[in-house]
């Protein structure tokens, strides 16, 4: 089955690039152009017409992949034309009229080119986080990833478990022959710092995953603090609505920032007070919520009538920063024990001090996406699959019975496998799904 799709943006552009891949894809670019196929790799410029009437469509670029050399692996071609929404849909027409050509599914292409063996999973899923990076520093940790360090690293852990697995099935084999006393120390030795390095790896704060998504700042407070105003103002612009009735915010209001080059999601919650009204009451169940699983909160309190009991005092003791607003209504100095906590004393009305608060959310930002290590964790998958295999090496390990070795083995070959399903070097099938829809149709 050929497929064919529109791989620039949506919407009305200069450009338009339509992308064709599988066996008729060049037969395609002679049923539209009337000519044969161009030069491979040569930009050429064809008249694109209606296949059965030769009306003219357009006047456009052909470039042509014949497979295996090509993104896909089978034969590609693009056709660039004028950006119309009109353009686009007739030259689309036209193609669907063609004998098993069909509209590419989301990711599809990036599909055929890990089944056809010209990237692994890793690089398909850091072609997508390139794709939707917001950001300089998700763009960069997307490139790193493409670079294929963290493949490399995954598939030697994988071939050093490979060589040990080796080594028990032949004891498992010819157990009349006896595994020297020094290789069985090995085999042990180097378990065990597989082990080690993937639970270094592991323990990284999450910091890939958190640049991928984005870092959680939660902004929590009782009600009529300033927490929607201090969102407005962040955001520079109107997202919360804010009014003097307490209450105002009965749901989670998130809007994405990009703070110095890191990515940051900001959700203004509901004000935390006692409350007889369900909807509101919902609301603050969904504050403390985000707060529970946010990489920062900002604690906002009205610096008159400051009261940190429960809930916020809790949100104090961890990732968290005072803001202390409606500071041009306060006529004394803080109490000493406020004093030592981390925060600031800002007005929102007056635009006071909003630069300082900003400063500790940057210094926050840069410690938490600090990383000495050139492997990161972008997903969950991929973090469910280094834990699997700790668990299995750690089940190896606790065998020292030369009678468990045929138990040995299975948890060897387990842990092998979750290394494998990384980089997508066993059957796979069941977790291609999940990745590959989540990209955009014609990539």
């Amino acid at each position: 089955m050929t497929i064919y799709a529109l791989s620039s943006g949506p919407g009305t552009s200069g450009v338009a690039i339509i992308r064709i891949s599988g066996n008729e894809a060049l037969n395609v670019i002679k049923l539209l152009t009337g000519k044969e196929i161009p030069t491979p790799r040569v930009a050429t410029l064809r008249k694109i017409n209606n296949i059965n009437t030769s009306e003219l469509i357009d006047e456009g670029i052909i470039i042509c992949f014949p497979g295996p050399q090509s993104y896909t692996g089978e034969d590609m071609a693009e056709i660039h034309v004028h950006g119309g929404k009109s353009v686009i849909l007739a030259v689309q027409n036209e193609i669907s009229k063609i004998k098993n050509c069909r509209l590419a599914e989301p990711g599809e292409f990036t599909k055929l080119a890990f089944q056809n063996g010209k990237i692994n999973l890793l690089k398909a899923e850091s072609i997508a986080d390139l794709i939707s990076a917001e950001t300089e520093i998700q763009r960069l940790q997307a490139v790193k990833i493409m670079n294929g360090k963290s493949s490399d690293k995954f598939n030697e852990l994988r071939i050093k478990l490979l060589k040990l697995l080796s080594f028990v099935e032949a004891k498992i084999d010819f157990p009349e022959e006896d595994l020297p006393e020094d290789n069985l120390i090995k085999i042990k030795q180097d378990s065990s710092d597989v082990l080690n390095e993937i639970n270094k790896i592991l323990n990284d704060q999450k910091v890939g995953e958190i640049i991928r998504e984005g870092f959680k700042i939660a902004i929590v407070g009782p009600t009529n603090a300033g927490k929607s105003s201090l969102l407005n103002n962040l955001s520079n612009r109107e997202v919360a609505i804010v009014s003097e009735i307490a209450g105002t915010t009965r749901d989670v209001v998130e809007t994405h920032l990009n703070i110095d080059g890191y990515p940051v999601i900001i959700s203004d919650t509901a004000g935390i007070r006692d409350s007889k009204d369900e909807i509101e009451k919902k609301g603050i169940k969904l504050s403390l919520n985000k707060a529970e699983n946010a990489d920062l909160k900002l604690v906002v309190v009205d610096a008159k009538s400051i009261d940190l009991r429960g809930f916020l005092n809790d949100f104090l003791k961890n990732d968290a920063i005072l803001v202390l607003n409606k500071s041009d209504l306060l006529k004394e100095k803080l109490n000493p024990e406020i004093e030592k906590l981390n925060h600031v004393l800002i007005s929102l009305k007056d635009n006071s001090n909003i630069d300082k608060l900003i400063e500790k959310i940057k210094e926050n930002l840069k410690n938490k996406f600090i990383s000495e290590e050139d492997i990161l964790i972008t997903r969950e998958r991929h973090r469910q699959h280094l834990i699997q295999c700790v668990d299995h090496l750690n089940n190896f390990a606790d065998k020292s019975n030369k009678n468990d070795f045929d138990k040995a083995a299975e948890d060897l070959r387990l842990a092998t496998r979750q290394l494998g399903m990384i980089v997508g070097k066993v059957d796979v099938e069941e977790i291609l799904g999940s990745i590959f829809n989540d990209f955009c149709i014609g990539k």
